[in-house]
């Protein structure tokens, strides 16, 4: 799935206003997954998303969708970070970290802080994705992580032995 030069005006526009926000830039620092920031990463699962939701019609809200998407990893920390076992359980309370910074620098719709909340299911087994745009962000999150992983990592990761 390509994204076409009218959709991605489309989708500049709805980021215009989180894209060059001081905090947002501080994700590029941070290492997601692999060689990739946080920033990048965030900014393709906001396009898987965006293009999962028109090309299958889900009829997700594309404003929820998008501000969901793209703040889904807002936590700004590192996680490799392992000092005191401070971020060992990460994948378990990041997003209620990045959805409460969504709220706090942005203001976000009780909506979009939903999907931030939600993204990291099944793994959170109790914050279940109730709502089209929460699904498609938490299964493009799947997908994209699981590509970064296993595709993307340093070349000294993937040596055996």
């Amino acid at each position: 799935m390509k994204i076409t030069p009218q959709e991605q005006i489309q989708l500049d526009f709805m980021l215009s206003r989180y894209r060059n926000n001081s905090k947002v830039q501080q994700m590029r620092g941070y290492v997601q997954h692999g060689t990739i920031s946080t920033y990048e990463h965030c900014e393709r699962v906001t396009e898987l998303a965006f293009l999962l939701n028109r090309r299958l019609k889900l009829g997700a809200d594309e404003k929820t969708l998008v501000t969901g998407a793209f703040l889904h990893d807002f936590y700004l920390y590192d996680w490799h970070d392992y000092d005191g076992g401070t971020h060992r359980l990460h994948g378990f309370y990041h997003p209620g970290k990045a959805s409460a910074n969504a709220v706090k620098y942005f203001g976000v719709s009780d909506e979009a802080a939903d999907v931030i909340k939600n993204h990291m299911w099944p793994l959170t087994i109790t914050k279940m994705p109730n709502s089209r745009a929460a699904w498609i962000v938490c299964m493009a999150d799947k997908i994209i992580s699981t590509r970064e992983t296993l595709l993307e990592r340093k070349v000294s990761d993937r040596k055996c032995g």
